[in-house]
């Protein structure tokens, strides 16, 4: 007999699956690689942030082994305990210098970083304005706040305007990512740089899907638009992307950083990433700027995608980053086809709402330095004799 705990909780998921909508976990059984070992089955996969190639790099596994081996596993407390290391510490600082600014402060996620910073910086009587496409970290964090919270329309300057027309709060915070994570879109940062110093706001910028390929050295979407630490005072970065590692980081000004030791609860209050995973990112956060030749590929395979794409008349996104989206509608749709490229094995998920809007079900194909232009010739094949077995079902 079910207890009243299940009996509650089961007609919701129900729900979401007659809905299309359920989500199932897959268990990967082998290095974060373009070929991929997936429920026993090997797949070519187009669904991974490692959008350089480097969670699996030789260095970078060479420098957490040797690191472990030197500091241990666990950090064994919170940064202000006992758990902030040499190698937290020299991350920090390289952190800062290949951003530009002052210092850099390591969390234990993208998800701490986002809340931990929001949080410290807005509450009561202020003002959070937000892009609708936002990560769903930045919006949790902007209504956990205590701050009145508003979103404006996507990468609308003239909606942000308005709402920034009609407040009264004291601080006033605009948060967008740099690059959108379903869209694959950049936020107009020049632009919104300078209307929030002509409001006398403060912009923060989630580049979790920027740092590493955008800019000229990798430094990401500050460096890709020219901003400087006054112009994007709040730069947030995440390193189990393309830095093929893990935590992430707020860049910033010295006061903005003491704020967030002094003020910031999930940087307070959680335990520190275990000192060989920084040591790690290190080794990455050098090939990254070392390795241009990553970039470069990724861009060509990006570009040799789209034009397939689009001679194949796919919907996609206006975007320029590792994310290309092929936009499909319906959430059956989506999923059947997904299904049919498992067939073909090609592993892509089908995103649904609520991870987007309803009616905008996509295939989020994400592109690698690992991959070669022929494997994105294989994927664009598939996707030709899959969208016509649809479109005649």
């Amino acid at each position: 007999m079910s207890s009243h705990l299940d009996q509650t909780l089961a007609p919701a998921l129900a729900e979401r699956r007659a809905a299309h909508l359920y989500r199932t976990r897959k268990l990967l059984q082998s290095p974060q690689t373009p070929q991929v070992m997936v429920d026993g089955k090997n797949y070519l996969a187009f669904c991974s942030n490692d959008y350089l190639g480097l969670a699996n790099h030789p260095e970078v596994i060479a420098a957490l082994q040797q690191s472990a081996t030197t500091l241990g596993v666990g950090s064994g407390a919170s940064h202000l305990v006992a758990g902030h290391s040499s190698e937290h510490h020299a991350l920090e600082e390289e952190l800062a210098a290949f951003t530009g600014r002052e210092r850099a402060l390591l969390f234990s996620t993208g998800y701490m970083a986002n809340m931990g910073a929001i949080t410290a910086l807005v509450g009561q009587g202020d003002g959070v304005f937000e892009d609708r496409l936002n990560h769903a970290s930045l919006l949790d964090a902007g209504l956990l706040s205590g701050a009145r919270f508003q979103r404006f329309l996507h990468n609308d300057l003239d909606n942000l305007q308005s709402r920034l027309d009609k407040t009264e709060a004291a601080r006033k915070l605009i948060v967008v990512d740099g690059v959108f994570s379903m869209d694959g879109d950049c936020a107009p940062l020049p632009e919104l740089a300078a209307l929030a110093q002509k409001n006398n706001a403060w912009l923060m910028v989630d580049d979790a899907h920027g740092f590493g390929c955008l800019g000229k050295t990798g430094a990401g979407c500050a460096e890709h638009f020219g901003l400087n630490q006054e112009q994007l005072p709040i730069l947030m970065g995440t390193l189990g992307k393309a830095a093929g590692s893990f935590g992430a980081f707020i860049a910033g000004s010295e006061t903005l950083i003491e704020t967030l030791i002094q003020f910031a609860r999930p940087y307070i209050y959680t335990t520190a990433m275990p000192p060989a995973v920084a040591a790690a990112t290190r080794a990455s956060l050098r090939l990254i700027q070392t390795e241009q030749w990553r970039r470069e590929h990724l861009n060509r395979l990006i570009a040799h995608f789209r034009a397939g794409a689009q001679a194949l008349n796919l919907q996609l996104m206006d975007s320029f980053s590792p994310i290309q989206p092929v936009v499909i509608g319906d959430e059956a749709r989506a999923l059947l086809i997904s299904q049919k490229l498992a067939e073909r094995g090609i592993l892509i998920i089908a995103i649904r709402p609520p991870t987007v809007p309803v009616g905008s079900s996509r295939l989020r194909i994400t592109f690698s330095a690992q991959h070669t232009i022929e494997q994105v010739d294989q994927l664009l094949l598939a996707l030709a004799d899959i969208m016509g077995e649809v479109e005649h079902d």
